[in-house]
């Protein structure tokens, strides 16, 4: 009887050490949570997006991502008075990046921020990021807004490209070739990058001059007629047509 009772003992002592040797090992590192994790993020801020090793602003860089890039968020993680993303960078990299340098649907606030962000820029730039809003946020209630900012800003970029065309242009090459005056402005390399944003311009052959064609102002008036933007759009097709000596 002794016997037994010690060789129980003897079980439950090494049943006991295995139970405890086994909670002390460590455990797999849990996968990371939150709403951002395994969402699409697409880099808009060019100035804070920095791919880097590890998540500091200290960090080496791995590469400056681009405007428009697609990235995966796989990570979170917080540093020197910033949030970071880890993401996944087609076809092969990966790092992490200032989580303010992307956008996306996951976070509320991104819409409107996005829309700041545009109405604090100018320029092509300003043309550019617009152009991201509307394939973010196709639906978005600010639409409008949006669509009067980006016809006010193609046709201020008008100026510009009359000048640098009606400097670059030749006029003996021009009527040497035999070609139309205006298909020289209109083929214009510096409106290269406009198309690429579904951009046109129309050209005024007597004035050398540039004018948008008011492609936004014409959707505000189709598909948001109620709309606060829809009068000064309005404003602005009636003094295009006038310009372009448009009838109907």
């Amino acid at each position: 009887m002794k016997l037994r009772l010690l060789h129980l003992s003897v079980l439950f002592v090494f049943a006991f050490s295995i139970s405890a040797v086994s909670q002390t090992k460590p455990r797999p590192s849990a996968k990371p949570k939150g709403p951002e994790i395994g969402k699409q993020a697409v880099v808009i801020d060019e100035s804070l997006s920095v791919l880097r090793k590890e998540p500091s602003l200290y960090a080496e860089s791995v590469q400056r991502m681009s405007r428009g890039r697609v990235v995966t968020i796989s990570g979170v993680a917080e540093a020197d008075g910033v949030k970071f993303y880890k993401v996944v960078v087609p076809p092969k990299n990966w790092g992490w990046v200032q989580a303010d340098a992307v956008f996306g649907k996951f976070r509320p606030t991104d819409e409107q921020r996005l829309f700041e962000l545009v109405k604090a820029t100018d320029g092509f730039e300003r043309l550019e990021i617009a152009s991201e809003f509307f394939m973010l946020y196709p639906t978005s209630a600010l639409r409008p807004k949006m669509l009067l900012l980006y016809g006010d800003g193609a046709q201020e970029m008008t100026s510009y490209l009359s000048k640098q065309a009606a400097g670059r242009l030749k006029k003996a090459e021009m009527e040497a070739s035999g070609a139309p005056t205006h298909s020289y402005f209109l083929n214009f390399n510096q409106l290269d990058r406009y198309r690429k944003l579904g951009i046109t311009f129309l050209f005024d052959t007597k004035l050398k001059q540039y004018h948008y064609d008011g492609a936004s102002w014409i959707e505000i008036t189709k598909k948001f007629p109620n709309s606060p933007e829809n009068a000064e759009a309005v404003k602005r097709i009636a003094a295009l047509k006038k310009i372009m000596g448009i009838t109907n």
